[in-house]
């Protein structure tokens, strides 16, 4: 965990807003508990978070607590969601181009639609659903047309996987892996009000909406609370 970044959220998109004006390539990984945990049995994965190239940035207040319980000190959590509408913005504000890839045909087309209409600047050179079976093909397709910014929703540890795979042979261009944030960009689904939000409770919004979450966030998050503090006795 020596590899998330510490700094504060507005040093995190300076450096990435300096990237892109520079040309230069960004694999931004938003690590949440489940990233860490699935590194633990996922040697690709924990390689790819070990890689000082990456920027592994802490997304969910338990990575933020659990690193300072071992003496990390992280200034403050910077969300997917977030990192995303920041991208978006800069985007249309500098005229980039961007390249989507993940989540279902139906979210694709509203995000795309919403692009459109509130980001009108930004070049958008294409959008491919998630579901489709040759995922390294569009990647190389992606890599091809030179996006500025590359956002892939394929869920962890998967769209980490392809884009470290890949990236290699890209000239330049933000990537990042998004998870499920097409869908709260999009409309499909709401994020949580402002009040969770600040008070670092989004995890309990997404379980109470969505109480088969609660599985997972157990698997994840609290497993992860119990490993950081097993480790450190």
């Amino acid at each position: 965990m020596t590899q998330i970044y510490q700094k504060p959220k507005n040093e995190f998109y300076e450096q990435i807003n300096n990237s892109l004006k520079k040309g230069k390539k960004e694999f931004i990984v938003t690590a949440n508990p489940e990233t860490f945990m699935i590194s633990t049995q996922d040697k690709e994965l924990e390689k790819i978070i070990l890689d000082k190239n990456n920027l592994i940035v802490p997304d969910g207040i338990a990575v933020v607590k659990a690193c300072k319980k071992i003496g990390i000190d992280i200034k403050e959590r910077i969300t997917g969601i977030e990192t995303c509408e920041y991208l978006l913005k800069l985007a249309n504000e500098q005229e980039l181009s961007l390249y989507l890839f993940g989540a279902k045909e139906e979210v694709l087309e509203k995000l795309t639609e919403k692009i459109k209409k509130d980001y009108p600047k930004i070049k958008l050179l294409g959008a491919t659903s998630g579901y489709v079976d040759d995922k390294d093909k569009i990647m190389n397709e992606i890599i091809k047309e030179s996006p500025d910014i590359c956002l892939v929703a394929l869920g962890i540890p998967l769209q980490e996987k392809l884009i470290a795979k890949n990236i290699n042979k890209a000239k330049k261009g933000i990537f990042i892996g998004v998870g499920g944030s097409f869908d709260v960009l999009s409309g499909t689904k709401k994020r949580a009000p402002k009040l969770f939000i600040k008070l670092n409770l989004e995890w309990l919004y997404r379980i109470i909406t969505e109480p088969k979450r609660l599985k997972r966030f157990w698997n994840n998050n609290v497993k992860f609370l119990f490993k950081i503090k097993k480790e450190m006795k």
